[in-house]
């Protein structure tokens, strides 16, 4: 990645980033929010049932999102540590941390599957009711719920962080900047879970915006190989 263009290292960087934007809003929008009922765990177990080929899709999705955001972790501190490499390489741990919490609430989604539906031969939950089976489905998706949530705070962290080296930039807009720092902002109002959860409406389309943004900045515009360079060679004197 030292090698290669910035410029074209940034459009990779948006094509990752709507990768992230796309997988996400399939799996948690089309698949866990249609099957998933809150509160009902029969409902819930019947809707897994019904489209165990629909529900591992979005597990299989939800792991490449996971993919897609650890790889834009990488390209973000390769782009921006010119900026400061001390905070580009702390947003980038902060970001691969709340990647690896994410990456393992997401086990919590798959696991229901094989409670309400074990491969063949001895099941060790074979001693519990349907209803009691269910019911654990419905615990193990509140954990992955619940773990993903905790997930965005580091995100909020690793978001500001990251704005903030934008704006300090020369070869990026400031306002870009201000916009991620917003974003990572609104995220970290999971610090306390229940403010999170009357905030995400805001913060994430605040977020879809705001990538959104990101994304059709990099892609049309630009990263300035010129000025990236300029501010490498600074940074490395």
């Amino acid at each position: 990645m030292s090698q290669a263009s910035p410029r074209l290292l940034g459009r990779i960087l948006a094509l990752l980033i709507l990768i992230v934007l796309v997988t996400g809003v399939f799996a948690q929008g089309i698949v866990s929010n249609r099957l998933i009922v809150s509160g009902d765990a029969a409902a819930t177990a019947r809707n897994i049932l019904a489209n165990i080929g629909l529900y591992r899709l979005g597990f299989t999705v939800f792991l490449v999102e996971m993919v897609a955001q650890v790889a834009t972790t990488a390209l973000w501190y390769s782009l921006l540590r010119p900026v400061n490499r001390s905070i580009a390489l702390n947003s980038a741990f902060i970001d691969l941390a709340g990647g690896v919490i994410k990456t393992f609430a997401r086990v919590f989604f798959i696991v229901p599957l094989w409670v309400l539906a074990p491969p063949t031969g001895a099941s060790p939950l074979r001693g519990f009711t349907p209803e009691q089976l269910e019911s654990i489905a419905l615990v193990l998706l509140q954990i992955n719920n619940r773990g993903a949530n905790a997930a965005l705070a580091f995100f909020g962290f690793s978001g500001v962080l990251r704005g903030y080296l934008i704006f300090r930039s020369t070869f990026m807009p400031r306002w870009l900047g201000v916009l991620a720092m917003i974003s990572g902002a609104a995220w970290l109002s999971f610090l306390y879970p229940p403010l999170g959860s009357r905030m995400f409406l805001f913060a994430a389309l605040f977020a879809l915006a705001s990538a959104a943004i990101m994304i059709a900045w990099l892609l049309l515009r630009g990263i300035s190989d010129e000025k990236w360079h300029a501010a490498a060679n600074v940074a490395d004197s």
